[in-house]
């Protein structure tokens, strides 16, 4: 049995950190699904970025243009139109998990990482166009995006909450999508709005690579990884939780993000064996999916309690890391780095609209 198979036999979902319309068109998101074991996809600014440049889609982009549509309205026509082919390929899998399983994900504007009620009405207006029942939309887990996520989820609204970086992180995140779920059972209304929490993984080890020694290289992004799911199965048996459960909620699922191997140095698939965890997602780029359908190992599942951490976290403390601080500022520089994508991608779609001159 191939690694891919054997890591969902284990109780973890695979999702793919990837979508195009060449990939459509050729059929290889749908020989994913049926070789790969995958169930899920996520996309973001750089991935479509990536894939205008593809040249795929420059006749869409002209014909829209002409309909006199933004730059950003155009992107959002492409990716829409992408993503409800992608969740249509999911659909068996929502449908055989009762809803569990079988996601896309489509993100707001980065430029709203800030505005909570510019938020809302975009994460609206993204649910309503799409019209696909497993479709998520993509809120930033910011100080300003948590109030976005309550409402969103209050609304009915399936939320995949990105950017988070650590326990606090996730912790704020799942405050919110309860505090949204239970404003629906208090109005009556079915609680059950899917949710899934993005932890960004290799960009812990990204930032303190030079500064620690040679034994923690590598080491604090499955640390903090394992922080979290212990806080995530804390949750699920808490009160609070299981009052919600009783009437219907669902848990947000953990969703483990950033799991491409950036220091070559390091095992291509460090990031999906080291994070093996039942009921969770491992979304991951094609390079990474193909390296573990290869070679990969399934090894022991996360422990679902935090022996041995503390000291850990102590090593990177006296090493200058200050875990707290880096998180905030994983965060901020996170939601740059997708503002900037943005930005860009933006300007690639403005470069093929045609001038003037072609008009006339």
């Amino acid at each position: 049995m191939k690694a891919t198979q054997e890591l969902h036999d284990a109780g973890q979902s695979l999702w793919l950190d990837n979508i195009t319309r060449g990939m459509l068109d050729a059929g290889t998101i749908q020989d994913y699904i049926e070789k790969y074991a995958i169930t899920g996809l996520t996309s973001n600014p750089s991935i479509f970025d990536n894939a205008i440049k593809t040249g795929d889609y420059d006749e869409s982009i002209s014909a829209l243009s002409r309909q006199g549509l933004t730059g950003e309205e155009i992107f959002f026509e492409l990716a829409i139109a992408d993503l409800q082919r992608a969740a249509d390929l999911f659909r068996p899998v929502h449908h055989a998990t009762n809803g569990v399983d079988g996601w896309v994900s489509l993100e707001v504007s980065p430029l709203l990482a800030y505005d909570t009620d510019k938020t809302v009405a975009a994460a609206t207006d993204i649910h309503r166009r799409a019209d696909r029942a497993n479709l998520l939309v993509k809120i930033p887990g910011t100080p300003q995006g948590l109030g976005a996520i309550e409402e969103c989820i209050a609304a009915g609204i399936p939320v995949n909450v990105t950017l988070l970086f650590d326990v606090d992180q996730y912790l704020a995140a799942v405050d919110a999508y309860l505090r949204g779920v239970e404003r629906r059972i208090a109005a009556g209304l079915n609680p059950a709005v899917a949710s899934v929490a993005s932890i960004f993984i290799s960009r812990w080890d990204a930032a303190v690579a030079a500064r620690v020694p040679a034994d923690l290289v590598n080491q604090l992004g499955l640390a903090v990884g394992r922080e979290i799911y212990h806080a995530y199965r804390s949750l699920m048996n808490s009160d609070r939780f299981q009052r919600a459960a009783n009437s219907g909620a669902r848990v947000q699922r953990l969703l483990w993000a950033s799991t491409k191997t950036k220091d070559p140095a390091a095992p291509d698939s460090l990031y999906v064996h080291g994070l093996v965890s039942p009921f969770t997602i491992n979304t991951m780029p094609d390079s990474t999916l193909l390296a573990f359908h290869d070679h990969g190992t399934v090894g022991e599942s996360l422990a679902s309690s935090d022996d041995g951490l503390a000291e850990l976290f102590a090593r990177f403390t006296a090493a200058g890391v200050d875990k707290v601080a880096l998180a905030q500022k994983l965060q901020v520089d996170g939601a740059a780095s997708f503002t900037s994508s943005w930005n860009e991608l933006l300007s690639h779609i403005e470069d093929l609209l045609p001038t003037t001159e072609d008009v006339t």
